[in-house]
């Protein structure tokens, strides 16, 4: 019998998650708060399934095979009989505790908790739930069908079972894993991020180089697939931004306090590729 997975949050990143599993064979249920915020999730994976197929990399049929595996709910006790629930929504401490919270009190004693957050101590979302050792972070890479990468991350209290079965599901679904052993705010690869691009925004910012420039020399110089200021623009500018808060809160360390220009970016709305403009016009 196939396992299940919840998923909470159909947004980019738990629809992302969502799709890969159900073509890994996973049972999955899609909750959100909302109908209309499932059926933008439900044809996002539609439509990568398409291009996928389109491309010759699915067969048609292991497309609508693995697209009648996800259910969709607005029903947050859905998730009682799944052997892994993802978190996949915004980044806030409290809505994520709360969904934790209730989560505790509905899902099976052997249940994996797992949280996609890129930032926030896994301890601190734990804390909601009365089995810690049951809860771990698995954070996924936007657009999760196509990033291979997924850090896991072992809260105060996260079991060395708990940790083996995240990375049984993440390379199961087709992840590569890295494994932070201390919960440290923003982990490995959001803390290594968050650096760079606050300082390539400080370089642009001041007038040293350009937004090209900065990019092309982390590309050639360090041989990076994509420079600090073009995945700014990819990531979300208000994203990265609300995780280098986060990280600094906990942390105050000054590399990690983000640009004013970061903040002046959002508050105009140039959120990157999703708005048309960030660093670049897109």
């Amino acid at each position: 019998m196939a396992k299940k997975l919840a998923v909470i949050g159909a947004g980019l990143m738990g629809s992302g998650i969502a799709q890969v599993s159900a073509q890994a064979g996973w049972d999955v249920v899609l909750r959100d708060v909302t109908d209309a915020a499932l059926r933008r999730g439900t044809d996002g994976i539609r439509a990568s399934y398409d291009k996928f197929v389109s491309k010759g990399k699915l067969d048609a049929d292991a497309a609508g095979q693995a697209l009648a595996r996800i259910t969709t709910t607005t029903d947050l006790d859905a998730a009682a009989d799944a052997d892994i629930v993802v978190e996949a929504v915004f980044e806030d401490i409290d809505t994520k505790r709360d969904i934790f919270r209730t989560l505790d009190g509905l899902v099976k004693d052997g249940t994996v908790l797992a949280s996609n957050t890129s930032a926030i101590p896994i301890t601190k979302i734990a804390a909601a739930t009365r089995r810690p050792e049951r809860v771990v972070g698995t954070h996924f890479f936007s657009p999760v069908p196509m990033m291979q990468l997924c850090e896991l991350v072992r809260g105060y209290k996260t079991s060395d079972e708990t940790l083996a079965t995240a990375r049984e599901f993440a390379e199961g679904i087709g992840k590569t894993c890295i494994v932070v052993n201390r919960d440290v705010a923003g982990f490995v690869t959001t803390r290594l991020i968050a650096a760079l691009v606050a300082e390539a925004a400080k370089l642009q910012e001041s007038g040293v180089a350009s937004a090209e420039d900065i990019d092309t020399a982390c590309k050639l110089g360090f041989g990076h697939a994509m420079g600090p200021l073009a995945t700014l623009d990819l990531t979300g500018v208000d994203i990265l931004l609300h995780a280098m808060d986060n990280i600094y809160a906990e942390c105050k360390d000054e590399k990690f306090a983000a640009p004013e220009v970061l903040r002046r970016m959002v508050d105009a709305g140039d959120l990157g590729r999703k708005s048309g403009q960030g660093f670049y016009q897109h």
